[in-house]
């Protein structure tokens, strides 16, 4: 798999959110991208994603040398973000079953297994509803990163982990994500991206008083 973001820019009204990010990635790159709350690293994510369309410059998708156009380009993706919806009146194992029907895991087929890889096998058959903001976090995580994708895209991925948690998805990404390309959001956590190699700051990207 390769990606590449050639001149990207990305402006809301008359505002640049950033400009001028000019990379290329490729398989088993693992990248932090980081800045603060607003800064445009969501937004990056999206048009990395394919989910946002960049106000200037173009992204492209490469995999085994064939070219995959812009609507193409989610049955390559698995993401966990903020905005990711879980069903809350869904068990876990409803949960898995539903999202796994649009896309498979790896060396995972059945709900205990998927619940066993996530540490959360005594909960299998709750709702949602009664899993804590930390449960739900080892939920989004697992079907990210365990997911049959070219690329992951993870935002703030230790938010609601305590430092439990945060060794077991560190874990879970070298198990399941190693010859991958990921993408980590991050407030600078570097307890969320240690195996990343390489780092965007979205603040080298944004043109001082530049407007439309």
């Amino acid at each position: 798999m390769n990606i590449v973001l050639k001149n990207i820019g990305k402006r809301y009204q008359k505002e640049w959110i950033f400009q001028n990010i000019d990379m290329s990635f490729q398989q088993n790159d693992k990248v932090a991208i980081l800045g603060g709350n607003g800064s445009g690293k969501s937004t990056l994510l999206q048009i990395i994603s394919g989910y946002l369309t960049p106000s200037e410059g173009s992204v492209s998708w490469t995999n085994r040398q064939k070219q995959i156009g812009v609507a193409e380009v989610f049955r390559s993706v698995s993401l966990a973000t903020p905005y990711m919806s879980l069903y809350d009146e869904f068990t876990l194992e409803e949960n898995y079953h539903f999202f796994t029907s649009f896309k498979a895991l790896l060396n995972v087929t059945t709900a205990i297994e998927f619940a066993h890889e996530i540490e959360l096998t005594k909960a299998l058959k709750k709702p949602l509803k009664e899993f804590s903001s930390g449960m739900r976090q080892r939920v989004k995580l697992g079907l990210a990163i365990m997911a049959d994708s070219d690329f992951l895209l993870l935002d703030e991925p230790s938010s609601h982990l305590d430092a439990n948690a945060i060794e077991w998805y560190n874990k879970l990404v070298l198990k399941y994500a190693a010859e991958r390309i990921v993408f980590v959001a991050s407030n600078k956590e570097e307890s969320e991206i240690p195996f990343c190699n390489k780092r965007i700051e979205i603040a080298d990207f944004k043109p001082s008083g530049a407007r439309a």
